[in-house]
């Protein structure tokens, strides 16, 4: 069955390319290169010695460099099945083979056969050979043996060959050709629309809609509609279906793959069995299943633990990153345990221990590379004391410096027996050597072993059932001839690299000793803690060409000048194409020299023999002495093959004969051919080096005749692991499931890797150890697979080391097994005890962190690595070997540590040590313990990044969540009030408050208005007062309010005090009744005066105030209206209060209320499908049909009122309840009964009545709905009219209470007379009217007092802060910063803020910098982070109580809180500040109005240029808002104060920095050598900048850069530390105080153009600071030069200065240095900030201003398509080292730029889109201008033109529907399709129109398709 699956596989492999579709993406998956990274690559074989300081090598380097190039390897190279497809090659014996087959039996015939089944279904090709031997489907065997079954199945060929012949008329349709059926099915449509007019009816048949191609052409499409993405991938979706259904191979094999639940075998559960008993090493051969044992282990333990309720810690060790993954996986899947996983990529090394604890209280085994465990030991974060169960995978490992070996040593034998963890090794050999020499050897290597972990090594004495499960493949060993060497070439090369070692030694400053660097001082794994370092100079660069020459050497002499070719070709592209390429000179240097080997070497690979004599039989056959089963095991026997100049096979005999591939790669090509027609083929190629992992794939590609295979490569990883572990991630899985056939791997897949069984093992270069020997064997796992070994002819090491690896194995398992008794060898060395730790070791007592001579130099390199640094500085210790002499021939060495000049220390001596490796370790382990003392280690021996508490914090915060400090942070606080408003008088008339005597102030309210309006309402308004318990401060009355009532008009309000007063209890009990009468209206709140409840810390009452002047406060008081008011029984009826539908039980959302209550989304939702309208939907106050008003007794019985058509009096009407004057009926306000809506009454209009016509809807051009006004309400309403005669009521609606402190109105710049006023009308019959108790002008007095009270309150909440901070400062300038901008009032805290932040930045960063003189730039960055970040100042805030002051929400009167009248908050409340008018009964056209009908009213409620507002329901505050308001106090206070003010604020709120100069002494006048000090030109600085100096060596500081080697000078990070926050603060302050009406937004962009690095940059090439910069990098030197030359073209163009926003990049340090020579002068003179602005005024001259400033580009057309609603989409692609960026707009490409730097080439090509975009806007307004109004035609209009044709043609509305809506939140797109009922033809098709930004857009767009439809069917239309 799996034969018969896996060769249809083949077959429908095949068929992806005869198809002639595209490949399957998948065959290009190998290794993709997604550009964003370098890989690296274990490159461990090249032989380091004699290089120039390798330890610095990063992932830029070599590493990097050979990964990339794996992936152009695999995935240039074309799967077999896309390859020509070339006759299949005979497996004839006539074939001459160079190499020669040598078989060595390792197992029984019949199990190599796999049983008698498998002969059945396999046919065996023989083929004699002369000499009687046969070939057995391609091997061959001697004819005198058994033979052995052979899996060769020559069906598949045929298989093959049979597809090809019939595959032709398969072809499915291509993609092109479709297009071109679509086009017809278009064609054919069209021309029937032409034919016939179109029959829609006759296309309803096939279904389909029509909308534009990309040529613009509207074409019909048959089926529905999917975007033209979507129908791209659904077509290569069937596509891939069509090839899987045709390709059986995929889903047997997915079924097969599936892991099944394994059963413990019962070895395994032996071996378990005495783990747990104690200590074990489970010693089992690759395949046998150890890592179930540990699973196993793992659960047993954790059952042991749980029953004494305790919790299982187990780490899970592994030597390999991509192990880590691998076990994870595994132990995840099969205990469901909680399993962490760790390795250097994922960022551990970086974790502090917090976030460690929370790893292990969460997970219950930890899965990790050895280093991790060993570095977290050693800092104590982990005690060993804490694991339960220790497991170490592939524990060979465990010797010399292996982490392995060291955590033992170090950590496990040093902690007590009783503490220690249970340990479980894993190995396929315990001895990791070349080989044992005697049983003795072997005991002493096992015994070593066992004492290092504590362990007993156990194996399975019984093989048979061992065999029965991991099966062993058949040996055979093939030998290959010596290759000629190619001298000449070879030694060029070498000449090259001698050349290059010469030019690293010239180049570079370093002593011969100092060469040696770290890689010879400490394990390669403990300097994997270097993380990189990014400049490189020649000598740098020499180091990583050195590599690469001996790469191309290596490949020259083992696989031939073709293959060296390739490698150099691959180097060289992967170093173009590097993006550091232009300016890092170690590329360059490189590239030089890559360029010649490449000349050198080039050559073609072509197949074909070396010579036309025919084709030669070659000898393959062994003497009868020797027939296979004579041969004794272990040895080889002899070989005849044809020699070295016979080379003549058809493949590549004419490559080998000319060198260009050596003898080995062809017979490796040989053995692959002879498994051309093998069933499931898969194979690994296990190679020594990584070059030949990567050029074999290459020569494979090459030759057609090894088209069958699908090869990539599979390799190690040292750098930039975590793109390494992905892509072998991906190989492994592609291997696994068949698409990848052969592997050509490097050692990595020797051990622990979970990869599919195969049937052929090729070891191309023999194996290093007995392990790599038995791992890599292991491999062949499946029954019946080969291992072959390739040795080279006449090698006596191959032989020597081939017979003593089969000995070594056997002696082991021997030993595993009897052992050897050892007694008489105790004291003998060779047997070492466990290592304790050396005596030279360093703790930390307070936490038990240590550190060794073994980690010393790994933790300074680390602390090196962690320091400030850009790219041109490499920061590394640097190492001087001195060797001292010493009588008697003693040799003893120093070292003297040179430590980067950000280091707290430059240099340290070490103590005289014996060896250069130990005196390196000793001076490290002196200055780890010096940095430690200084601060620069915290006692967990991890560098000091500064106090780590925010991290801390922002830690402990769930991921997700937002943090706190910023905007999504948001919490509920409870809103301030003012504790002056509190009084117990306002509940006189309760039980037990007798407060009559209480004295109170009044305060009048006065307006005054501003402007002027026709709107006569707007100054018809009462006068009111209100009443105090306490006196206010004076600066609440001196406060002006602006309110803005109208488009034209402000009012401003002040409080004028009037006196105080004393009431008597009925009084007071009188205005507090007609307090909450006039609030309910007001505010919309059903409450009664009798039992409303009254708060005391909000105590005032509204007053109405009498019209002429008073003496007596008292008097002023309008007593008749307050008694009128408040005993009227009008307030019975429910109509007549707020709310009646809550009395009626009505409620508005059960019936579909207003969108306060209801939701605009739900009301939206409810009218799109069809439920019943309620008729007065969507107005406040609406209750419900007449019936239920009148079923309520709410009015009097309308039944006996007889009807009568005759109208008597023009003196009176007769209303709902009553009869009354018309008189007095105008400028009053009535409430409609059928609706419950109210109404100021404007005028009577005596010439309508009820019976007049009822005017349509403005352009509705349908029939009439509507006959009268009086039909209008039987219909509608259900009330039939009884006084039809009677002249109807013009009125207006009252509006709801507005917001009045916001400017509400848009200004724009045409504002005709006719908008302006604007206004409302109804039609009002009077019998349905009811009176309204309170006067209009009184309502409309008393809706400007909520905006007023809110000013009042937030005013006194500034007051009274002021009052606890305790400083002078106006209390409006402290309202202004507790104002948010969200607020929309004409303040707020930005300005302030922004100059707060500058100031605070400033404060804090000079404490730190004086406090601190230790600490370098990146610690005192991160400190001044901690004490400035925005969540501390959050903390501050809440601390002192902020969150009660702030204002944040936009006012919002229905949630304001009157006293007496609290706010009900419905679910879904969203405020709506609308003017509500009564749409029923549309005015004549005579007035300046507009008409509201049902439909729409939802949409047009607000006034005319009103904005819309946006304010959610509850007070929410955002953290970063408190922390905004803190910076902004502190500007505030600055701006009033001062620096004293500013300082006495930070003081108040918490910020400790006391800047008291006698706390820090000026620091000490800097040592600077002399020579240093003679070689700066202190005059020609001092003149440009036009100051001097004190203390010169402050100077010499600010231009020293890290890069320079350190001589004693500082470099200038500290200083320009400081001289950041210097500038910042003067700018800012110059900007603040300079421009003091701009907006606060543009200030912002304003200081960011002045205070940026780009600026500054051009600020020091304008006056030549930069030639004074003391620097070591040649690439820094090249790009300042580069840099200078682009600036003075810049600078020639007329009127230029771009602030920052130039074409071209400064390099950082130019910026850098401006800011440390700031901070130089500052501290020069005293921290005199003034002195500083004096010197940098005219540098930075001309500042930036708001009329020079430039927008960045990218902002620019950000801003401009959000305005035009359109679809902004960038797109970056890399080729090599250019970055390009496309700008879309609606899809469409506007612009593009290339820069090497992306952020550049995004704002270049942002600039060329506005350029185009202007011209076209250009144009268009030309094309207007002479067109004259063509521009209302279709494209504007297209709706209403289609609703006007269905009107004329008196069809239903339109039909539009969403089809799509997709994309990215910035560039959404929707597409909208419509349809039409015709009367005459049904149905229209659909019309779909184009992808559009908004929904508008994509409606115009279909509906103009529609549009094209129907004229071509009308033509009348037009």
């Amino acid at each position: 069955m799996g034969g018969d699956s896996t060769l249809s596989g083949v077959v429908g492999d095949a068929a992806t390319l005869v198809s002639g579709g595209d490949p399957v993406s998948y065959w290009f998956d190998v290794c993709e290169d997604d550009g964003s990274g370098l890989c690296g690559i274990d490159f461990s074989d090249f032989d380091p010695s004699a290089l120039p300081s390798l330890d610095h090598t990063d992932e830029e380097g070599l590493l990097g460099e050979i990964d990339r190039i794996l992936d152009s390897i695999n995935g240039d190279q074309l799967p077999s099945s896309l390859m020509p497809l070339s006759p299949p090659v005979e497996p004839a014996s006539n074939v001459p083979v160079a190499a020669e087959l040598v078989v060595q039996q390792c197992l029984s015939v019949e199990n190599s056969c796999g049983g008698d089944g498998a002969k059945d279904r396999r046919e065996v090709v023989k083929l004699e050979d002369k000499d009687g031997s046969a070939w057995n489907g391609g091997r061959k065997y001697n004819s005198t043996k058994e033979k052995v079954c052979d899996r060769r199945d020559e069906r598949g060929a045929n298989r093959r060959d049979r597809y090809r012949e019939s595959s032709a008329w398969r072809r499915p349709r291509r993609p092109d050709e479709a297009g071109d059926w679509r086009r017809r099915d278009g064609e054919w449509g069209r021309k029937r629309e032409r034919d016939g007019g179109g029959e829609w009816r006759e296309r309803d048949s096939r279904g389909g809609y029509w909308e534009r191609d990309k040529s613009g052409k509207v074409i019909f499409r048959v089926g529905s509609w999917e975007s033209g993405a979507n129908r791209e991938a659904k077509k290569t979706k069937l596509d891939n279906a069509e090839q899987v259904r045709r390709s059986p191979e995929k889903r047997p094999q997915e079924k097969r793959e599936k892991p099944t639940e394994e059963q413990a075998r019962q070895y395994q559960l032996d071996v378990l069995e005495q783990a747990k008993m104690r200590n074990t090493i489970a010693f089992l051969e690759t395949g046998a299943g150890k890592t179930l044992i540990a699973v196993m282990l793992i659960q047993s333990v954790c059952t042991e633990m749980l029953k004494e309720n305790r919790k299982i810690l187990a780490v899970f060790l592994v030597p390999k990153v991509p192990l880590v993954y691998q076990q994870a996986e595994v132990i995840r899947e099969r205990t469901g345990y909680k399993v962490g996983h760790y390795c250097g990529e994922t960022g551990q090394d970086f974790w502090d221990a917090r976030r460690w604890q929370r790893e292990f209280e969460s997970k219950q085994v930890l899965v990790m590379t050895a280093q991790i465990l060993l570095n977290i030991l050693r800092h104590s974060i982990l005690k060993m004391e804490s694991i339960n169960l220790l497991i170490l995978d592939e524990c060979h490992h465990a010797v010399k410096k292996h982490p392995y070996s060291l955590v033992m040593s170090e950590f496990y034998h040093t902690t007590s027996k009783d503490n220690r963890p249970a340990v479980f090794g894993m190995t396929a050999s315990p001895v990791n050597l070349k080989g044992v020499s005697s049983q003795e050897d072997c005991a002493i290597k096992i015994r070593n072993l066992e004492t290092k972990l504590d362990s007993i090594v156990c194996t399975v004495k019984d093989r048979r059932e061992l065999e029965k499960h991991v099966p062993m493949p058949l040996e055979i060993v093939v030998q290959y001839d010596k290759a000629a060497v190619l001298w000449s070439l070879h030694e060029k090369i070498k000449q090259m690299e001698v050349e290059v070692e010469q030019t690293a030694h010239s180049s570079s400053r370093k002593s011969k000793w100092q060469f040696m660097g770290a890689r010879d001082a400490g394990s390669k794994d403990e300097l994997r803690l270097v993380y990189g370092v990014s400049e490189r100079t020649e000598s740098d660069g020499a180091a990583n060409l050195i590599q690469k020459l001996r790469a191309i050497n290596y490949a020259l002499g083992e696989l031939g000048q073709w293959c060296a070719y390739k490698v150099a070709v691959s180097f060289l592209t992967v170093l173009q194409n590097d993006e550091r390429a232009n300016y890092q000179l170690d590329v360059k240097f490189q590239e030089s020299y890559l360029k010649k080997v490449v000349a050198l070497l080039q050559c073609q690979l072509s197949e074909g023999a070396a010579n036309g004599n025919g084709v030669k039989d070659a000898d393959m056959h062994l003497s009868d002495a020797q027939k296979a089963d004579e041969i004794e095991e272990g040895e080889l026997p002899n070989s005849h093959a044809v020699s070295g100049g016979e080379h003549v096979d058809v493949i590549i005999g004419a490559a080998v004969a000319d060198g260009k591939v050596t003898p080995k790669v062809q017979a490796l090509i040989k053995i692959l051919l002879k498994y051309q027609h093998t069933e499931d083929f898969h194979a690994i190629i296990f190679v020594e080096r990584v070059v030949a992992a990567l050029v074999l794939p290459k020569v494979f590609a090459e030759l057609p005749s090894l088209s069958f295979i699908k090869c990539a490569s599979l390799i190690g990883h040292n750098n930039n692991q975590e793109m390494r572990t992905s892509q072998m991630q991906d190989t492994i899985a592609q291997f696994r499931d068949g698409r990848i056939t052969l592997l050509v791997a490097t050692s990595v897949a020797e051990e622990g890797l979970d990869i599919r069984q195969c049937n052929v093992v090729i070891r191309f270069d023999l194996a290093k150890t007995v392990l790599a020997y038995i791992q890599s064997r292991g491999r062949a796992r499946k029954p019946g697979s080969d291992y072959i070994l390739m040795i080279e002819r006449g090698n006596l090491s191959h032989e020597t080391f081939l017979r003593n690896a089969r000995n070594s194995e056997e002696t082991l398992r021997k030993e595993a097994i009897e052992r050897t008794d050892l007694s008489h060898l105790k004291d003998i060395q060779r047997l070492s005890s466990a290592d304790t730790l050396s005596g030279s070791v360093y703790q930390v007592q307070s936490t038990g962190a240590i550190v060794s001579l073994n980690s010393a130099v790994g933790l300074v390199h680390f602390y090196c690595s962690q320091l400030p640094s850009d790219r041109y500085s490499i920061l590394r210790p640097e190492f001087i070997i001195q060797r001292h002499e010493r009588p008697g021939g003693l040799t003893e060495y120093s070292c003297k540590l040179q430590l980067p000049c950000n280091a707290p220390f430059q240099q340290l001596e070490g103590p005289l040590c014996c060896s250069i490796r130990i005196a390196q370790q000793a001076v490290c382990l002196a200055a780890c313990k010096k940095l430690h003392e200084m601060g620069a280690f915290t006692d967990m021996l991890l560098p000091d990044k500064g106090s780590g508490e925010e991290g801390e914090k922002a830690e402990q915060v769930d991921e997700g969540d937002p943090l706190p400090g910023t905007a999504r942070h948001r919490e509920f606080y409870p809103e301030g009030v003012a504790t002056i408003l509190r009084g117990e008088w306002i509940l006189s008339g309760k039980e037990g408050c007798n407060n009559s005597e209480d004295e109170l102030y009044m305060y009048a309210v006065k307006c005054d208005d501003i402007g002027t309006t026709k709107d006569p309402f707007l100054t018809q308004v009462s006068n009111f007062a209100i009443l105090f318990g306490s006196e206010l401060d004076a600066e609440v009355l001196s406060m002006m309010m602006d309110l803005f009532v109208a488009r034209t008009m402000i009012t401003k309000a002040s409080l004028v005090f009037q006196g105080t007063i004393k009431f008597v209890e009925t009084q007071l009990a009188a205005l507090k009744s007609f307090h909450v009468r006039l609030m309910s209206i007001v505010l919309d709140v059903d409450v009664d005066p009798s039992t409303t409840p009254w708060d005391p810390a909000k105590a005032y009452l509204f007053v109405p105030l009498i019209a002429e002047k008073y003496h007596n406060p008292l008097e002023g008081i309008d007593w008749c209206l307050v008694e009128k008011i408040v005993e009227t029984n009008s307030w019975n009826n429910p109509l007549q209060r707020a709310r009646p539908d809550v009395y009626l039980g009505t409620n508005e959302r059960t019936l579909g209320g207003d969108r306060r209550e209801y939701g605009f989304g739900k009301l939206r939702h409810g009218m799109a499908f069809g439920h019943k309208v309620h008729p007065t939907y969507g107005i406040r106050g609406a209750i419900a049909q007449f019936d239920v008003v009148k079923a309520s007794g709410l009015l009097p019985s309308r039944d006996s009122i007889e009807p009568t058509d005759v109208y008597h009096s023009k003196e009176k009407l007769q209303l709902a309840d009553s009869c009354i004057d018309v008189q007095d009926l105008v400028g009053r306000i009535v409430t409609a009964a059928h609706s419950g809506k109210r109404f100021y009454v404007d005028s009577v209009r005596y010439e309508m009545n009820a019976e007049n016509s009822f005017p349509r809807k403005e352009g509705y051009l349908g029939p009439l709905e509507y006959s009268s006004y009086a039909d209008y309400y039987r219909q509608k309403y259900g009330v039939d009219l009884r006084h039809k005669k009677q002249p109807l009521i013009r009125g207006r609606g009252v509006s709801y209470c507005k917001n009045l402190l916001s400017p509400r109105f848009e200004h724009s710049e045409v504002e005709n007379e006719e908008n302006l006023d604007k206004t409302y009308y109804v039609y009002l019959p009077p019998e349905l009217c009811l009176i309204h108790p309170l006067p209009g002008a009184l309502v409309r007095g008393a809706q400007r007092l909520p905006s007023i009270m809110r000013r009042i309150e937030s005013m006194l909440l500034a007051v009274q802060l002021k009052d606890m901070i305790r400083y002078p400062v106006p209390a409006m300038r402290i309202l202004e910063a507790l104002t948010a901008a969200s607020c929309q009032e004409t303040f707020c805290y930005e300005r302030a803020e922004l100059l707060g932040d500058a100031y605070l930045k400033w404060v804090v960063s000079i404490f730190l910098f004086l406090k601190y003189p230790q600490k370098h730039e990146g610690q005192l960055t991160r400190m001044r982070q901690q004490m400035v970040s925005n969540m501390v100042l959050y903390q501050y805030a809440l601390n002192k109580g902020l969150q009660s002051y702030i204002q944040a929400d936009r006012f919002a009167p229905s949630r304001w809180a009157a006293p007496g009248v609290l706010p009900v908050f419905d679910e879904d409340s969203k405020e709506t500040e609308y003017s509500i008018f009564d749409e029923e009964c549309p005015a004549t056209e005579t007035e300046p109005q507009k008409d509201f009908y049902a439909d729409d009213c939802i949409e047009n409620m607000r006034e005319d240029g009103e904005v819309e507002s946006d304010s959610s329901c509850y007070r929410v505050l955002s953290s970063k808002t408190l922390a905004d308001v803190v910076e902004a106090l502190i500007g505030v206070y600055y701006v009033e104060g001062g620096e004293n003010a500013a300082n006495h604020l930070m003081r108040w709120i918490g910020i400790q920095v006391d800047l008291d100069p006698k706390d820090f002494p000026c620091p000490k006048p800097y040592n600077i050598p002399e020579s240093i000090m003679r070689s700066v030109d202190f005059e020609a600085i001092e003149g440009a900048l036009n100051v001097k100096f004190k203390d010169r060596g402050l100077l010499v500081e600010a231009i020293t850069h890290a890069s320079r080697p350190s001589s004693g000078v500082s470099c200038y990070q500290r200083l320009e530390f400081v001289g950041d926050a210097v500038l910042d603060h003067l700018i800012t302050k110059h900007l603040f105080f300079t421009y003091t009406n701009l907006p606060p937004g543009r200030l912002t962009d304003l200081r960011a153009a002045a205070v940026n690095n780009e600026n500054f940059a051009r600020v020091a090439v304008k006056h030549k600071l930069h030639a004074y910069l003391r620097h070591g990098s040649s690439a820094l030197e090249a790009q300042i030069r580069d840099f200078v030359k682009d600036i003075q073209d810049e600078l020639s163009k007329e009127g230029f200065n771009y602030f920052g926003l130039g074409d071209c990049k400064a390099p950082k340090v130019l910026g850098d240095i401006v800011e440390s020579i700031a901070g130089a002068i500052f501290l020069d003179n005293e921290r005199d900030a003034f002195i500083v602005w004096k010197v940098f005024q005219p540098l930075l001259h001309p500042m930036v201003t708001p009329e020079t400033l430039p927008m960045h580009p990218v902002r620019e057309l950000q801003e401009r398509c959000q305005q035009q609603a359109e679809g902004l989409e960038y797109k970056a692609t890399r080729t090599g080292n250019i970055a390009t960026v496309e700008v879309f707009i609606d899809g469409v490409q506007i612009g593009i730029a290339q820069n090497p730097q992306k952020k550049m080439a995004q704002k270049l090509a942002a600039r060329n889109a506005l350029v185009v975009l202007k011209e076209k806007e250009e144009n268009a307004m030309t094309k207007d201008m002479d067109n004259g109004e063509k521009k209302n035609g279709v494209q504007i209009f297209t709706r209403q033109t289609l609703n006007d044709i269905c009107l004329r043609r008196q069809w239903p509305m339109p039909q539009y529907h969403c089809v799509n809506e997709g994309g990215p939140a910035h560039a959404k797109r929707f597409v909208y399709a419509v349809r039409v009922n015709t009367s005459d033809r049904g149905w229209t098709d659909e019309c779909i129109g184009e992808p559009m930004p908004s929904v508008k857009k994509a409606k115009d767009s279909a509906a103009t398709l529609l549009l094209e439809l129907l004229n071509r069917c009308y033509p009348d239309n037009r």
